[in-house]
Formats: C-alpha cells, sequence, structure tokens
C-alpha cells in the first residue's frame, strides 16, 4: 500500500516508493540535485541502484558521500563547495542520521555567508539565516532511528571544540520525505536495535518533557507503541516490512514530537558521541534507565500514562523492567564502560559538555554539574539510582 502523508510536511509512505525520487524532483523543479549520503552506504548495491535509475533521468547527477557516522564541520563545508561549483539546485539526503543531518545542513549552508556555528540551536540565532537562497530538499532514511527527514536541525561536531553542536531552522525541514520500508530491510539486526532504541529515546523523552503539548505528546505516545509491536520483530526477522514500516514511521514521529523537547538522556549522549564516536542510538539506549531512575519522582504519572497504553502493568517498576528486558534482548551493553574504557572518561569534561547541552533544558528534574557526574558515574558502574 501506498500513502500520502501532509504532516508534518509532504511525505510519501509504502514499497518502492523510492521509485518516486524522479517525481519529487520535477515536483520541486529540482533539475541538478545533490546526492549527499554517506560513505559507507555509497557503495551498497541498493543505493547504487538508486542512484543508476536518477542518471537516468537527469543530464548529470552529482554524489557527495566524503562523511561518516558523526559527521563534522568540514563535511559540510566540503558538501557546500561541490553544490556551488557545480550549481547544483536542490539536495537529495539519503541514508541514516549522518547523511541526513549533512545533506539538509549542506542545503541551508549554500544560501549562508556566516559560519555554521552561528545558527546553533540558542534562542534566535536562527534569524540570523538568510533564507531566500536555502535549497529545497528530499529526505529519504534508510534506518529508522534519527528522524532526522521530519526535523529542523541537525547534529554536526565542531571539530574545534569536540562538542556536538545542534544547527537549527525552520527551513531544515524536508519539502519532501519518502518512507520506504524496502530501503531498511537490510540493516543489520545490530544496527537495528541502535536505531530503534533512538526512536525510542526520542518518543519517551518527549512525552515525559514539562509543558503542555498535547499533539507532539499524543505522537509520542504511539510512536512508542509502534517500537514495542515492532522492534524485536524487526530486529529477529530484517524482511518484516510491516515491523520496517511500523519503525520509520515511529522514528519521524519521535523527531515530529521532540520539539516539545528532550532531556539527560540526550544530554548525556551528545559528549559521549563527540568524543568517542559512539553511535548515536547505542549511547541513548545505555543512558536510558539511569536517566529513568533519576527523574523518577517528576516522570512517575506520565510513565503510567504511557503503561495503560502500552498494555504494560501500570507503574513505573513494570516499565523499567520493559526497558532492560528489551535492552537485553536486543544485546545492548547496561554499562558505558562495556563500550569506552573507564580510564579513557574525563568525567568532568563530558559533565560539562552534557550541562551545557540544549536537551538539558526540558529534563523533567533540573540538572546541576554534579548531577551530570552522577549519572555519568551510575552508568559506567551499572548502578541505577
Amino acid at each position: 500500500m501506498a500513502y500520502n502523508w501532509n504532516y508534518p510536511t509532504t511525505m510519501w509512505v509504502g514499497e518502492k516508493r523510492v521509485k518516486d525520487l524522479k517525481l519529487a524532483c520535477n515536483n520541486l523543479n529540482i533539475k541538478k540535485p545533490l546526492f549527499v549520503t554517506d560513505k559507507d552506504l555509497i557503495s551498497l548495491p541498493f543505493v547504487k541502484e538508486v542512484i543508476s535509475d536518477l542518471n537516468n533521468h537527469f543530464k548529470e547527477l552529482i554524489t557527495f558521500s566524503d562523511f561518516g557516522g558523526n559527521p563534522i564541520g568540514e563535511n559540510v563545508d566540503e558538501g557546500s563547495k561541490i553544490y556551488k561549483k557545480n550549481k547544483c539546485d536542490g539536495v537529495i539526503a539519503f541514508g541514516g542520521g549522518s547523511g541526513l543531518d549533512v545533506g539538509k545542513a549542506v542545503a541551508f549552508m549554500t544560501g549562508q555567508t556566516r559560519p555554521i556555528w552561528d545558527f546553533e540551536d540558542i534562542g534566535d540565532y536562527w534569524k540570523r539565516a538568510d533564507e531566500k537562497n536555502i535549497a529545497p530538499i528530499i529526505a529519504v532514511p534508510t534506518t529508522a532511528g534519527t528522524g532526522s527527514e521530519t526535523g529542523r536541525a541537525s547534529a554536526i561536531i565542531n571539530n574545534q571544540t569536540g562538542v556536538k553542536k545542534i544547527i537549527f531552522h525552520p527551513k531544515f525541514l524536508p519539502s519532501i520525505v519518502i518512507l520506504d520500508p524496502c530501503l531498511t530491510i537490510d540493516l543489520s539486526p545490530r544496527l537495528t536495535a541502535a536505531t530503534g532504541m533512538d526512536a525510542l529515546a526520542h518518543n519517551l523523552e518527549a512525552f515525559c518533557a514539562p509543558g503542555f503539548h498535547p499533539m507532539a505528546d499524543g505522537i509520542a505516545i504511539e510512536g512508542l507503541k509502534l517500537i514495542r509491536k515492532s522492534l524485536l520483530k524487526a530486529v529477529s526477522n530484517g524482511k518484516d516490512l510491516i515491523a520496517r514500516a511500523d519503525l520509520l514511521a515511529a522514528a519521524s514521529m519521535g523527531s515530529t514530537a521532540f520539539q516539545k523537547g528532550l532531556g539527560a538522556i540526550h544530554s548525556l549522549s551528545h559528549p559521549v558521541n563527540a568524543q568517542f564516536n559512539i553511535h548515536h542510538g547505542l549511547s541513548n539506549a545505555i543512558f536510558m534507565p539511569y536517566v529513568l531512575t533519576f527523574n523518577k519522582d517528576l516522570i512517575e504519572d506520565r510513565i503510567v500514562s504511557i503503561c495503560d497504553y502500552l498494555n504494560i502493568d501500570k507503574n513505573f517498576k513494570s516499565f523499567l523492567e520493559w526497558i532492560l528486558d528489551l535492552r537485553k534482548n536486543l544485546e545492548i551493553p547496561h554499562k558505558l564502560s562495556d563500550v569506552i574504557e573507564s580510564n579513557k572518561i574525563d568525567l568532568n569534561k563530558l559533565s560539562q559538555m552534557a550541562l551545557d547541552d540544549p536537551s538539558t533544558a526540558t529534563n523533567p528534574k533540573k540538572l546541576s554539574l554534579e548531577d551530570m557526574k552522577l549519572l555519568y558515574e551510575h552508568s559506567i558502574s551499572g548502578e541505577l539510582f
């Protein structure tokens, strides 16, 4: 089945919808797209097939893929230079979180004269942008995790400071999104698990974030339901297209919902991603139970609401047990020290970076530098609060 959604942007959903990429370009009047994907994807057969199909339609398809899983500002600079040199007129952002984030940032930065860091998600920094020359964006996710296809920001590491920055502008939201579950069937069980836990973290933290936003809450809790229904299925059978479609939808829903806010799971993750190149979904999964138990007093009612909707016994303990069992079944490590040697972790540095992260402001419980240090210490030892 094929579906066309119009919220939060134009979204074409269904098997083989990637074949509509040419139509998407036509609809946006893109005649010379820059195809942006990461260096691990560009050589895969299904990506080569997509590029070949586009080459049959366009006189010349320019590609940019010289970046990895945790992109840096220089990657965006290089992509923007290629875009301008070849006089492209739109971007196809294709891949996981890195491909989508770089593609969106390239489309944005081609129209700017300021450095990318001047558009960090702080106050009204986004108003510094020249909106007239932001290129149209088509987003095609190949993983079900970040939800960057429905996001208004990109996560980019400042290589000079070693800090992951959130670069924001409303026009980062792609004009057309294609959700094709067929593009995710070859994703390994390990990456399916990590990206699925990333989507879970987005929906969970959005639902628990303080403030009044019932639309975001409704999207987030349904996203959690789809993940509960289908994440283990997709990990055990990657060819299950119904499960794959559920996870793609849940990822897009998480990104839509977290405009309400995130929390300490992400605050703790971003420094670890930047300093140690740990997969973002994996670090989110590791930190999740420590942040849940730390925030318990202020989120218990919200968690009971989730339990009611997900058909889990209606108490905080049951929800926590579900998270811990899910992580175990997905072979997610319980401790940060399982993926990073403890003697390499500078707690003071990481804690300050976590405190300064924009996700910190919407954590349910107000956080101090000592709290961040304590959260890291618990995640290293494996002791829950």
